[in-house]
């Protein structure tokens, strides 16, 4: 059966406008991320995840205008010790970036070694995409898969030292960025990625991680002021027997932002931990779409997602667990919540459990309301004028997603990112 013709039209416009890089080792994976595109299309409103979010700008030919913010105050991780890696709009920043040489791990550009015959990357790239596909289409992460122009390949065989730190800035108010990363634990290995930046105009980024057995991988995530900016992330990522995935993300102004994570639990004993922290004020519309899959024994998940909206401001909360047949002695655990401190904002939830395993334990709870009177009375009766007052319980319901954040000095550096967003409302 053909797709729609509003969906057709729009798919064709879309791919037509792109250039696939030729030749290499990843070519086999971009050609069927076209087919899977032409086959999909690109989303609509009418797409059961896309409901809640009008995808129009996403998938447009050309990316709408956005200015470029200079931010006064210093870049996030500014002071954390960590290896830095620039794009610019999209584009590798080799100046700006560090030498790419790290005890542990190996680090290459997708661009620079696109066109080998043979490389590690080939047994992954697109292959997690493809399994994310299903039960729940995501074509804007196949339309990465085969149109990415760059992004890096991390090879992990130790315990790393350092942070690897993506660092992502916008300086035309016209850029199109569509990056893909590929990033490989060996048994036993440990990293932690960092990730900053509003990145372009419109940004459409997919990151792959393969967890081998007792392996760890630690995410956090800042995504840049600019408030014109609209960005479409995806993660993928497989874990292997008692390894451990953990992911947060920091969200703060954005007119459009879609953060999708798709999560695999293979092996025995893993351990995923997907968080986020969202403020937003006026035109901005934040969208989290999870969808953790338990396939292996004694396995242990959380979601902890937390909103703060304002003066018209929407978030979107899509999270699924799927536990399998024989994934007994599962631990599902998932929390949606958003503070709205107007009456004109707006929380749309969607939280789902499908279990066919009969020992589990798996919860799931979502809730939408404003600031707590009593609390808020308790404060202003002991000499606390209203607006602190109400900055310290913004800052504590927004504390549950920031201690998913094991490195004390990232959750120190996203919580002062919030205090600062916090004053400059006052």
């Amino acid at each position: 059966m053909g797709l729609p013709e509003l969906k057709q039209t729009t798919t064709e416009a879309r791919v037509n406008a792109l250039a696939m890089p030729q030749g290499g080792w990843s070519m086999t994976a971009r050609t069927a991320a076209l087919s899977r595109v032409q086959t999909m299309g690109l989303p609509s409103r009418r797409d059961e995840y896309w409901k809640f979010t009008r995808p129009d700008t996403l998938t447009a030919v050309d990316a709408p205008d956005a200015a470029a913010l200079d931010p006064e105050e210093k870049p996030v991780f500014g002071d954390i010790d960590r290896l830095k890696i620039v794009f610019v709009d999209g584009v590798f920043d080799a100046d700006a970036s560090d030498d790419l040489t790290l005890e542990g791990v190996s680090i290459e550009r997708l661009a620079a070694v696109a066109d080998k015959d043979i490389h590690w990357a080939k047994d992954l790239y697109g292959v997690l995409e493809t399994n994310g596909q299903t039960p729940v289409h995501r074509p804007l992460a196949a339309l990465n898969t085969a149109f990415a122009t760059d992004g890096v390949l991390i090879h992990v065989t130790g315990r790393v030292s350092r942070p690897i730190s993506l660092i992502y800035h916008h300086v035309s108010t016209t850029s199109d960025a569509i990056l893909h990363h590929v990033i490989k634990l060996e048994k036993g290995a440990d990293v932690t990625v960092l990730e900053n930046g509003p990145a372009a105009a419109r940004f459409n980024k997919v990151m792959e991680i393969d967890i081998a057995d007792g392996a760890g991988f630690h995410h956090v995530r800042a995504q840049g002021r600019d408030h014109d900016r609209r960005a479409a992330t995806h993660m993928f990522a497989r874990l292997g027997e008692n390894s451990t995935f953990k992911s947060f993300t920091l969200t703060a102004n954005g007119v459009l932002t879609r953060n999708e994570c798709v999560i695999e639990l293979t092996g025995d004993d893993a351990v995923a931990h997907v968080a986020g922290a969202c403020v937003g004020d006026g035109d901005f519309h934040h969208d989290d779409t999870v969808f953790i899959t338990h396939d292996a024994v004694n396995c242990e998940s959380r979601q902890v997602f937390k909103k703060v909206l304002r003066n018209g401001a929407t978030g979107v909360f899509q999270g699924k667990i799927l536990v399998k047949q024989h994934a007994q002695k599962t631990d599902g655990y998932q929390i949606s919540q958003s503070l709205l401190l107007d009456g004109d904002s707006q929380f749309l939830a969607k939280p789902e459990l499908e279990i066919y395993a009969d020992d589990v334990v798996c919860s799931h709870g979502s809730t939408s309301g404003a600031i707590d009177e009593d609390a808020l009375f308790y404060l202003r009766s002991r000499g606390v004028d209203e607006k602190q007052a109400t900055d310290l319980l913004t800052l504590a319901f927004l504390a549950e997603a920031v201690e998913e954040i094991e490195n004390e000095a990232l959750a120190e550096d996203v919580l002062a990112r919030l205090e600062a967003w916090l004053a400059r409302r006052s």
